[in-house]
């Protein structure tokens, strides 16, 4: 591939989806791409390159950047998150909220759906304290393919294996010839749409939970900062972000800060992040003596155990 070629493939991926890519990632080009240039008969990737600069066709130019993103997920990826979700944040939203309200969850960079429905497993093993609380789950991906798979619901026996306990399997899923699908009820909790976290995210509103882990470790110092104020923005005022655990936000935004004793969680800054944070903690507690008081049978054991 001629320097040329490869400057041009950097280029695309950077402006389009924020990906930066040097030339140790020769060898990375050429494994995801080389199916494209089968599927549109082209000689190689400086063939491939010359179309590109040509600028005349949007459709190679998304199949790019798609073929180039990274998909790695698993459901529960990295437990602590969710936990921390299930055990607090969710706990304190829902203490918080008038119970007309509905919280808002966002997985930010969705892939094939395994972190959306990881949290509507929560949700769901959560309603016998959550009641009818409106909860609305919005996940999003820069990639069409994905995120056809995620709507959809059907997971290899492999996809299955990492990550999902046997008691969330057996109530969640349902078997199929080629694997298993996710339950209807969790399918319709969730909303799957296509979007660029480097383009507008006011239209996608405001809030309360948002999941954008694993994401910003391929972005370069500037889109890192753009699109952690970008996240600050779309989050509400008392309202959390997790990132990955090799995330942070520590030079990059003002707006963000780390919860104590919580890695990779993070609070919008306000004139009440102290009074929040303490909130939440005395919130999370008051919940779970409030239901442990409660005359009613204790739910059956879920996706972590007993809620």
């Amino acid at each position: 591939m001629s320097p040329h070629a490869f400057a041009v493939f950097a280029a695309l991926l950077r402006n389009r989806s924020g990906l930066t890519i040097g030339p140790d990632k020769l060898y990375l080009l050429e494994t995801r791409l080389t199916p494209l240039l089968r599927q549109h008969r082209i000689a190689n990737l400086d063939g491939l390159a010359t179309r590109l600069a040509q600028g005349r066709c949007e459709k190679l130019a998304r199949a790019v950047v798609e073929a180039m993103a990274t998909n790695e997920t698993y459901f529960f990826r990295d437990i602590t998150p969710f936990a921390h979700f299930r055990d607090h944040t969710l706990r304190y939203l829902h203490a918080s909220r008038p119970a007309s309200a509905s919280l808002r969850l966002w997985s930010a960079a969705a892939s094939t759906g395994q972190e959306a429905y990881s949290l509507a497993m929560i949700v769901a093993e959560s309603s016998p304290w959550l009641g009818a609380r409106g909860i609305e789950i919005v996940a999003t991906d820069i990639a069409r393919t994905p995120l056809e798979r995620a709507r959809a619901g059907h997971y290899t026996q492999f996809e299955i294996q990492r990550g999902v306990p046997m008691a969330a399997l057996v109530r969640h899923f349902q078997k199929q010839e080629a694997g298993w699908r996710i339950a209807e009820n969790l399918r319709a909790m969730v909303r799957f749409q296509e979007w660029n976290l480097l383009t507008d995210l006011s239209p996608l509103g405001r809030f309360d939970v948002i999941f954008c882990r694993n994401v910003l470790i391929y972005f370069d110092r500037p889109t890192k900062m753009r699109v952690l104020e970008a996240l600050a923005e779309q989050l509400a005022p008392d309202g959390v972000l997790y990132l990955g655990g090799a995330e942070t936000t520590l030079g990059l935004t003002s707006r963000l800060v780390p919860e104590p004793g919580a890695p990779s969680v993070y609070r919008r800054v306000s004139d009440a992040t102290g009074t929040i944070a303490l909130e939440m903690n005395a919130s999370s507690s008051a919940a779970a003596s409030a239901i442990e008081r409660r005359p009613v049978s204790r739910p059956r054991s879920g996706a972590f155990g007993t809620s």
